[in-house]
């Protein structure tokens, strides 16, 4: 059975709120309060504190942040440190890695699919940035420290950022962090804490009964002549904030006893489902394929071999493969009157079918002076035309086939084709090149998102030069 993380996004755009010392202090507690519970702690900052903090020397593991944003699987780059704590150490190369992260639920999916499983905390830096938004939307709680009204006014912008995304705000929680016991107000607000809180609970925001108070004794262990970061479960006994760190710690345990599904474990039952939807519907597309190539009417089952093109009509009625000679052979003699007999047609056929590899075929019928015309054009892959020709049709709606336009009106016949032989008004057939090792991997999700964002584009094209066009009265037709 596959476990799957519960993640603590430690968060504040303000920076000296304290969220490196809570990130890696929590870790310490929650692993000496459940041993057998796994603990990973990393950052998106590039201080290096999580390094100093739990790295055993002498130890030659590889991998760290950077390696996991860029496509690494996080348990594989997880390190044993000190106090039973895992971490992934910190980069200062992280600049390089936005371009990835353009959707917000990225680091969602990569820690869904990461192995790891227990909690999972994630220290960020001061800013909104996208590795920031991706760890807050991956988050099962988020603590947002703050110590005074400017870090409280920061807040706002991750209220927003919920909002705009519609995502539950339920687990943003609000932690006063570095308050000054000292320090005391006359009136109903006692002191910072309270304060604090009342700001919060004016702006709806949720604070938690728990607060970390501002101690000297926890300063200079981060402090000292050693160079090291010393936890405060080891060196800060008997201090307020040891205390705190305790209540804080049981708080986080007890609503991760309550969680039945982790938002990586939901995130990752969505993607299996999506995933499955998607299959459905390739086999779908599948099943609606022509057994035969329109063109030579060999059965594609029989001869799969050569399938260059895959071809669908505007209003899905006809989909199904093309034989890529047959598709190249229709070109040269419909379009450009090239036939086995003319001098230099294996020159010509090479540029006629480089042509049809790279561009997107489209045929559809249209009126003029009581004549009714093949409209045939080439598109690139954005949409954009690159050719466009007329072709008479006199004789296809009688079945008259004549040399030139056989292979032609073969294949209008089985694509286009509508009453009495005549083309079906305002449809279009449209004819992708494809991979001839794997022809099917057109009717994939990704492959098949892309036909159909190109085929809003040929239509509205079609749609404008239909517009642009001389109109045909019913009389003239």
């Amino acid at each position: 059975m596959q476990n799957y993380p519960y993640i603590i996004t430690i968060s504040s755009e303000k920076g000296g709120v304290g969220k490196t010392t809570l990130a890696t202090n929590l870790a310490i507690y929650l692993k000496a309060m459940r041993e057998d519970l796994p603990v990973t702690v990393f950052s998106f900052d590039n201080h290096f504190t999580i390094d100093r903090m739990f790295e055993l020397k002498d130890l030659n593991e590889s991998g760290d942040v950077h390696d996991m944003l860029m496509g690494a699987t996080a348990s594989e780059v997880v390190h044993t440190g000190q106090y039973g704590v895992g971490y992934i150490p910190s980069s200062n190369e992280l600049a390089d890695i936005h371009e990835r992260f353009k959707g917000p639920m990225t680091l969602t999916r990569m820690l869904a699919e990461s192995g790891l499983s227990g909690i999972v905390i994630i220290d960020t830096r001061p800013d909104l940035n996208i590795l920031t938004q991706n760890a807050l939307y991956a988050a099962d709680r988020v603590l947002i420290p703050v110590k005074d009204m400017p870090s409280l006014e920061n807040c706002r912008n991750i209220f927003a950022l919920f909002d705009k995304r519609g995502i539950d705000k339920k687990s943003l929680a609000l932690l006063p962090c570095l308050i000054d016991e000292r320090i005391k107000f006359d009136g109903v607000f006692r002191d910072q804490k309270t304060l604090l809180r009342a700001f919060a609970a004016n702006r709806g925001y949720r604070c938690l009964d728990t607060f970390i108070s501002k101690s000297p004794k926890v300063e200079s262990l981060n402090t000292n002549p050693d160079g090291r970061i010393y936890p405060i479960l080891t060196h800060a006994r008997g201090t307020d904030v040891h205390g705190q760190f305790t209540e804080l710690t049981r708080d986080i345990l007890r609503i991760f006893d309550a969680t039945s599904e982790s938002r990586a474990c939901l995130y990752y039952s969505w993607l299996l489902e999506k995933e499955g939807k998607k299959k459905e519907s390739y086999l779908v597309r599948l099943e609606g394929l022509a057994e035969r190539c329109p063109i030579c009417g060999t059965s594609l089952t029989e001869q799969p071999e050569g399938r260059g093109f895959y071809y669908e009509t505007s209003d899905l009625a006809a989909r199904g493969f093309l034989h890529a000679t047959c598709l190249t052979d229709m070109l040269c003699e419909t379009l450009y009157g090239i036939t086995q007999d003319s001098q230099a047609f294996s020159a010509a056929r090479l540029v006629i079918a480089e042509k049809a590899r790279t561009s997107v075929t489209v045929f559809t019928s249209r009126a003029l002076n009581n004549e009714t015309l093949l409209d045939y054009r080439q598109f690139n892959t954005t949409g954009q035309q690159l050719f466009q020709k007329d072709v008479g049709l006199a004789g296809f709606s009688e079945g008259v086939l004549d040399v030139n336009h056989g292979r032609l009106f073969l294949l209008l016949n089985e694509a286009l084709a509508g009453y009495e032989g005549r083309l079906r008004s305002g449809v279009w057939l449209a004819v992708h090149p494809v991979d001839p090792s794997d022809p099917e991997a057109v009717l994939q999700e990704e492959s098949y998102r892309a036909i159909l964002k190109l085929k809003q584009e040929i239509g509205t094209a079609l749609a404008f030069s239909t517009a642009s066009a001389p109109v045909v009265t019913q009389a003239q037709a």
